[in-house]
């Protein structure tokens, strides 16, 4: 490095063997973790220590694409920010993201586009800047910007560096969207799914989410790890979609099905949710929710530890809404219902999911 790079700090950040190791933690961490406000923190403070800077901030362009606003804002002014935005094409950070172009600013005082506002709001005083424009896919996301080099001046260099972490908050951003939408779109297929299952037989009304809500609470009482009981929710709620599948010739034809029968639909549903990655942990309890704990239930006859455990639970919470469809309420279904399943302890039931039903059926007052 020669003597006047050296003095300008020109390629100090770019030296420095922890950056690749910087970038590569930031790159990896897009994927693992979802949490996008933790990863532009994490890349707002990355850009102020390799830049060397006092400050830096995020801006997000808003629903109506006119204006910009502080999605993540660093310093000790950062918090102040948060709430004001900027109109597109005021300020530099404005010119940036209107002409998505990044700017080099060595005196922003000088600068006729400098929006002093956001100093006089904040009590910061913006001296130099770096501000980059994030864009995706031809979009625009919005600016990331450093403010006020702590040695030395901002050059060509540091902006590329720049450049790059903004590159890694765009797919941050756009991957978190997409993530966004994608459960958008499960939630409400979900939706659909059991409106579609209620209709499928007379007095399924709500039995799909009652179903669900309760097979969660007992795996949440048995202490279910995260994935489980995610399963379990699941196939709550689709365990009877098979009833559904009872109605499609085709597919009755190709299980070698003439005439179906009540013992088939867990079969069914089966196959009708086979091949779905995100089902695949539900498809076991699904298949096996009508097993009893002493072997004399359906379509396996397993019994004990080899059901699975999410099915166990659905077993017994099938009971209970059995119990509930079949018009029973209030103090009456709470009764009916700590008998049914203490009474099949050890036969229809595992004793540890009926000790887990029987505590939370009392602490709701019977209710699920």
């Amino acid at each position: 490095m020669s003597p006047e790079k050296a003095k300008s700090g020109g390629n100090s950040a770019l030296a420095d063997p922890a950056l690749a190791l910087e970038l590569f933690s930031i790159a990896g961490s897009l994927n693992a973790t979802p949490d996008l406000d933790y990863l532009l923190q994490k890349i707002g403070a990355a850009a102020e220590r390799l830049l060397d800077s006092e400050a830096s901030a995020i801006m997000l362009v808003t629903e109506d694409k006119k204006s910009l606003f502080f999605k993540v804002a660093g310093g000790e002014a950062g918090k102040k920010l948060k709430t004001m935005v900027l109109p597109i094409g005021q300020g530099i950070a404005g010119w940036v993201a209107a002409k998505r172009k990044p700017e080099l600013v060595a005196d922003c005082q000088k600068d006729a586009r400098f929006a002093g506002k956001f100093d006089k709001a904040s009590g910061f005083v913006t001296r130099s800047l770096i501000c980059v424009p994030m864009i995706l896919h031809g979009d625009l996301i919005g600016v990331v910007e450093v403010l006020n080099k702590r040695s030395g001046s901002y050059t060509e260099e540091h902006r590329g560096l720049l450049s790059s972490l903004a590159g890694l908050a765009s797919v941050a951003i756009s991957n978190t969207r997409l993530r966004q939408e994608q459960q958008n779109f499960i939630s409400n297929v979900l939706d659909i799914l059991g409106g579609v299952i209620e209709s499928s037989r007379p007095g399924m009304a709500d039995h799909p989410t009652r179903a669900a809500r309760l097979a969660c609470a007992i795996a949440k009482s048995l202490s279910f790890d995260e994935y489980s009981y995610r399963m379990v929710y699941y196939a709550g709620l689709l365990h009877d979609i098979g009833y559904v599948g009872f109605r499609n010739p085709r597919l009755l034809a190709e299980l070698g099905i003439a005439i179906p029968t009540e013992s088939q639909h867990p079969i069914v549903s089966c196959r009708m949710l086979e091949g779905i990655h995100m089902l695949s942990g539900a498809i076991p309890m699904i298949q096996h929710h009508h097993e009893y704990y002493d072997g004399s239930g359906y379509p396996g006859k397993l019994q004990g530890e080899q059901i699975p455990p999410g099915a166990r639970v659905l077993s017994l919470v099938e009971a209970l809404e059995d119990l509930r469809m079949a018009g029973l309420a209030g103090e009456e279904l709470s009764s009916r219902a700590i008998q049914e399943i203490q009474n099949g302890r050890k036969t229809r039931f595992d004793p540890d999911v009926v000790d887990a039903a029987v505590e939370f059926l009392k602490t709701q007052g019977g209710a699920w």
